[in-house]
């Protein structure tokens, strides 16, 4: 699985350099309805994924909303943020259910992450789109190198 993720974050990187505007200037465009039934694929896909790993999904959803719904970065991140929660309420209900969730250590971790949200909400705001286009690019070039090396490490080692 870190294979597929880290050869998927490379594609994103690659298209969305290639396509440079994408994410960056708003599309007047309406989506044609075959990309709105890819995102939505997509969606479904990266929300099953996201319910065994989290890692990475909503990088590769915020790519395909850019690409499929030719939303802007602040867009498609302000929508997968809100959809993130659906998909972590969800199986975080199946993990209290199956009683493997450390209540403490995770009261800590989401008020931390709460924080870290509000904080990062707001920088994402102030920012232009341009901007968020760059980190986002650094971002998903880094850990899809780290995910790859990680993956290639863990197959020679078996």
């Amino acid at each position: 699985m870190p294979l597929i993720i880290s050869v998927s974050m490379i594609v994103v990187a690659v298209l969305s350099i290639a396509n440079r505007n994408a994410g960056v200037e708003p599309v007047e465009r309406i989506p044609s309805r075959i990309a709105e039934i890819f995102a939505y694929i997509a969606t479904f896909i990266l929300g099953i994924y996201g319910g065994f790993f989290s890692g990475g999904y909503i990088t590769l959803l915020t790519a395909a909303y850019i690409m499929l719904f030719r939303m802007t970065f602040v867009q498609a991140i302000a929508t997968t943020k809100f959809i993130n929660i659906f998909s972590s309420l969800s199986a975080t209900l199946i993990f209290m259910t199956q009683g493997v969730i450390n209540y403490k250590l995770g009261a800590i971790l989401g008020l931390t992450m709460f924080i870290g949200g509000i904080i990062g909400g707001s920088i994402s705001l102030s920012l232009s789109n341009l901007w968020l286009q760059r980190i986002y690019l650094s971002v998903v070039s880094l850990l899809a190198f780290i995910t790859l090396r990680k993956s290639l490490q863990s197959n020679e080692s078996n």
